[in-house]
């Protein structure tokens, strides 16, 4: 025994105990059958998961069924010799419905011939419900998902994705999300695949109709082990109503500035021609009487009033005028400076100081310079002569731009005569001035309009006594929405 132990070979007692401890541990269903396709030995792990075995048909068995399987894979194995692996749905000893995986291997006899074969059973019925319910989530989720290799060719797609863009398996994924010829510039992708991070962007890709779609895509990386990037998936939610509404929005916003303030035009035109007719009546009854100074008075009362008529004829025209704003890569900080900076002396002069409050870094933002300079300039100018009228001087405004939540902001604070709720109501909704004759009103109505133009919204807090505060407030997200609608119709003309 000591010599076969040290020549690799088994004692024969040996050898007949470790096949038949292996035959019955091994952790799957074990079973012999002979050329009549009876079970004639099956291990325990095979009787507990299909039930009593002996003297049965292996098709009784496996299947419950008194007929023997059509495509029997024993059968050809007995005939050709050769081993086989197939995938099988059998009943249970409990009658229930169980899939597993069959390896079919021949047992030779003493000729050499197949008069046995064995059949070794995996269970994988846990593995197919997992795989049922991912292919179920996978299909029916409400986002565009589709899996990526390093060719970029997207190698599965969900049905929405399929739905929205067209059968593209195998297709680029650029080619199939953008109609591009390339890759994208920007591809969260091709990131994805080079630092194995997950990445949130926004994009705008062709549906298979023609039609613009709006999504938000996600990718994240999945790897093979050792830390390469296989495959990268990419699930991507449909924002394209979420878009044209927003755009819906931002028409009706700036509409109606216009709206709101329609209903004061007839008012104001009214108090306009009292004054021409005033003037005009002096200017008669002087020409009647000969008398020069009535003419010269009743002539002054008919050029300011045809002054302010013009004025505010011109400023309502250039308010009520629809326009997108000429958007530029813009730094608010030097925006908001220059403005400082062109009133600071005059300021200076009305006994004002004007100060620009220097915050954190904010970023460039697409803004229109000369839109965002008006409004600047209207609520600095305002600023400026709500502070000289404190009674006991001490006048000071500030200026400052910042960033928060997302949204860009340019406050103007003064610590001026302030206003009541009375005149707070009146800022926006009329031509309301408190210049007298120095004044449209349309200064703050013009600040909302290109505010509005911007995606934007102006806001006011005043106290009596203590001051006002104007904030402009600029989303980031909707000014970039909007150049890149400006930048579709220029590229369209």
């Amino acid at each position: 025994m000591a010599e076969s132990s040290r020549q690799g070979i088994l004692p024969e007692h040996l050898e007949i105990a470790l096949q038949k401890q292996l035959f019955n541990l091994v952790p799957f269903g074990v079973a012999v059958i002979d050329d009549h396709y009876r079970i004639v030995t099956a291990n325990p792990h095979f009787e507990e998961y299909f039930g009593s075995w002996k003297g049965r048909l292996c098709h009784e068995v496996y299947k419950g069924s008194k007929k023997p399987c059509p495509t029997c894979q024993a059968k050809l194995t007995f005939q050709d010799g050769q081993a086989r692996v197939i995938d099988e749905t059998g009943l249970d000893r409990h009658g229930r419905t169980r899939h597993y995986v069959t390896h079919v291997m021949p047992l030779a006899g003493i000729n050499g011939s197949a008069k046995y074969v064995i059949e070794m059973s995996t269970d994988v019925t846990e593995t197919r419900l997992r795989q049922r319910e991912y292919n179920l989530l996978f299909e029916r989720v409400p986002c565009f998902v589709t899996i990526i290799d390093r060719d970029f060719r997207i190698v599965r797609a969900n049905e929405k994705f399929r739905k929205t863009f067209g059968e593209v398996r195998s297709s680029y994924c650029y080619k199939a999300y953008k109609g591009r010829d390339s890759l994208c510039t920007d591809c969260p992708a091709k990131q994805t695949f080079e630092d194995g991070q997950e990445r949130i962007t926004t994009h705008t890709g062709i549906a298979q109709d023609g039609s613009e779609t709006h999504y938000v895509v996600t990718t994240a990386p999945l790897s093979r082990g050792g830390g390469e990037v296989a495959h990268v998936v990419e699930i991507a939610a449909d924002i394209t109503q979420v878009k044209l509404l927003e755009k819906e929005k931002l028409d009706a916003e700036r509409l109606g500035a216009v709206g709101q303030t329609v209903a004061g035009l007839a008012h104001t035109i009214k108090n306009l021609l009292m004054g021409l007719e005033g003037g005009m009546y002096m200017v008669d009854t002087g020409l009647r009487t000969a008398d020069s100074g009535r003419i010269m008075e009743g002539w002054d009362v008919l050029q300011r009033n045809f002054d302010k008529t013009v004025a505010m004829v011109k400023g309502f025209l250039s308010f009520s005028k629809g326009r997108l704003p000429v958007l530029q890569d813009t730094d608010p900080h030097a925006l908001a400076r220059d403005v400082v900076e062109l009133y600071r002396d005059a300021a200076q002069k009305q006994g004002v100081e004007l100060v620009y409050k220097k915050t954190r870094k904010v970023h460039h933002a697409p803004l229109d310079p000369d839109g965002m300079e008006a409004c600047l300039t209207n609520l600095v100018s305002n600023a400026i002569d709500a502070a000289m009228m404190r009674e006991n001087g001490g006048g000071r405004v500030e200026v400052l731009t910042r960033e928060a939540k997302g949204t860009l902001l340019f406050e103007v604070t003064d610590n001026g005569c302030g206003m009541d709720s009375e005149v707070k109501q009146k800022v926006f909704t009329s031509f309301f001035t408190t210049k007298a004759s120095k004044g449209t009103g349309l200064g703050l109505l013009t600040t909302r309009k290109i505010v509005q133009e911007h995606g934007g919204c102006i806001e006011m807090e005043s106290e009596p006594g203590k001051g006002s505060v104007f904030r402009i407030k600029l989303p980031l997200d909707r000014l970039e929405l909007l150049a890149a609608e400006i930048e579709k119709e220029e590229d369209s003309v």
